[in-house]
């Protein structure tokens, strides 16, 4: 297999099922991997519009998939307008948490737990993971257990504007990043301090918030901006409070950055979108918003230093994001947005990419 592996997962849209997207990965006991994703299921493949939650297997190492079902719909959910972005997770009782985002429109989406006590053959009834009312974007594939057994859900807070909520233009696209969390193994939750976007020429705030355990101890969390980059700050008590927000090394549209550690050496690897100077382009384009290339880095003293990135995905055509990372023995699974022109934008279709696990020096 070649650095860049290949696509083991195509999911292009279709009729009645305009959008196929992010998601995320986990190992069953049986050896098999489970990755549940967003499947849209009438005429648009816009955020608010009809969706359920499809699982596919492999019990190959990721070779090859089975045949995708639906396991939950926005109607299981208090006739909610849409569900998405999920992140799945090993419970303390061993159970499978499924964590994922409820939208009832802008003055109300947040993100909900669920537990499988069968291997996801069945689902309990949601707990709620962000106590207060409001609109918390949460994306898939960013819940985190710490190593003290602490569970992280961030969160991008906008407010509501006007009294119609589910209409676009009530989306106040400036976000506050938050970071939820829970010591009781998903049963309670509490909010950490608010992350503000220190400079006032963004519309975007800090939006799709994620983050990463460092060696020490200390938290990295880090948020898409409109300004070129991505921002980052720091926790030192595990998540309840955080430093201010500042620009960092990893530069992007306005489009979220993928962090996980090697399990088998504790390198970090990267997946994102560089400026879209990086092709010598100039504007975004605007169906794509600057979503292309996908690179991959290699950090293997905790992000101090990064190695030159792997261009992945570089077609002009098509844009990239919304990345899951999952590690199988020397391999890994990467799986995310992957629409060209064809596909209406490039939300509407899911691939799954094996690699080898990148190393600082390849």
């Amino acid at each position: 297999m070649n650095k860049k592996g290949r696509v083991v997962l195509d999911l292009p849209p279709g009729k009645g099922n305009p959008r196929n997207s992010e998601g995320a990965f986990i190992d069953l006991r049986d050896g098999r991997i489970m990755f549940i994703y967003s499947q849209f299921i009438a005429d648009s493949h816009r955020d608010t519009a009809p969706a359920c939650l499809a699982v596919t297997y492999s019990s190959d190492r990721g070779e090859t998939w089975s045949e995708p079902q639906q396991i939950l719909s926005s109607a299981d959910d208090n006739n909610a307008m849409n569900i998405m972005s999920v992140s799945l997770l090993r419970m303390q009782d061993d159970s499978i948490g499924l964590v994922y985002f409820v939208r009832h429109g802008f003055h109300d989406g947040r993100v909900r737990l669920r537990r499988s006590y069968d291997e996801g053959q069945t689902w309990g009834e949601p707990t709620i993971c962000i106590p207060a009312v409001g609109y918390y974007v949460t994306n898939n594939d960013r819940v985190v257990r710490l190593s003290c057994g602490r569970i992280i859900v961030p969160g991008g807070f906008h407010r509501c504007r006007g009294e119609d909520g589910g209409m676009w233009t009530a989306f106040d696209s400036r976000s506050t990043t938050y970071y939820f969390y829970s010591d009781d193994d998903g049963k309670s939750w509490k909010e950490s301090t608010p992350c503000y976007m220190p400079t006032v020429n963004s519309t975007s705030g800090l939006q799709e918030p994620g983050l990463i355990e460092l060696k020490n101890g200390v938290l990295w969390g880090f948020a898409r901006t409109d300004l070129g980059r991505h921002y980052e700050m720091f926790s030192f008590d595990r998540g309840e409070t955080w430093t201010v927000p500042q620009a960092s090394r990893f530069t992007g549209p306005s489009s979220p950055l993928s962090m996980k550690r090697d399990p088998r050496n504790g390198n970090l690897i990267a997946v994102w979108n560089p400026i879209p100077q990086y092709l010598g382009q100039e504007r975004f384009p605007e169906w794509n918003g600057g979503r292309t290339p996908q690179v991959t880095s290699v950090s293997a003293d905790d992000g101090k230093t990064w190695s030159e990135p792997l261009v992945l995905d570089d077609d002009p055509r098509s844009g990239y994001c919304y990345t899951a990372i999952h590690f199988v023995g020397d391999d890994m699974l990467l799986a995310y947005c992957a629409g060209g022109v064809g596909d209406g934008c490039c939300l509407s279709r899911l691939r799954i990419r094996k690699l080898p696990i990148p190393t600082p020096d390849a």
